[in-house]
């Protein structure tokens, strides 16, 4: 059985991006996560060690976006990479990265990177 953890629209200040301005200025960025693994067993014990601790989840999330980087990417890969170390029963990982205010021309909600990883 798969089961999904979603962490929704998850707002952090943060300073990503190529130009120079964007690592001073920074801008908020919004963070949708997908995790699946197979938690069954805690829907019949209740026991915390039985799931993915979505805290945990957050906790890493929030390590990594203080990270200054050039790329939306390169955030992304770290945090799929730390999720992935931390709990190896987790089978698939979703990111999706919105920089809610990129330095361009145009109005717009905002830019998004998404990336999958599969074990």
């Amino acid at each position: 059985m798969t089961s999904k953890i979603l962490l929704e629209n998850l707002k952090i200040y943060a300073y990503h991006g190529v130009l120079p301005e964007e690592t001073i200025i920074g801008t908020y960025y919004i963070l949708n996560v997908e995790v699946q693994a197979d938690l069954w067993k805690a829907v019949g014990t209740d026991d915390l060690n039985d799931t993915i601790n979505y805290a945990e989840i957050n906790d890493i999330i929030h390590e990594e976006m203080k990270i200054p980087s050039k790329l939306m990417e390169h955030v992304a890969g770290r945090i799929l990479k730390k999720i992935s170390l931390k709990f190896p029963k987790v089978s698939f990982i979703k990111i999706r990265i919105t920089k809610t205010n990129p330095p361009m021309p145009g109005e717009m909600d905002g830019v998004s990177v998404e990336i999958e990883f599969q074990s």
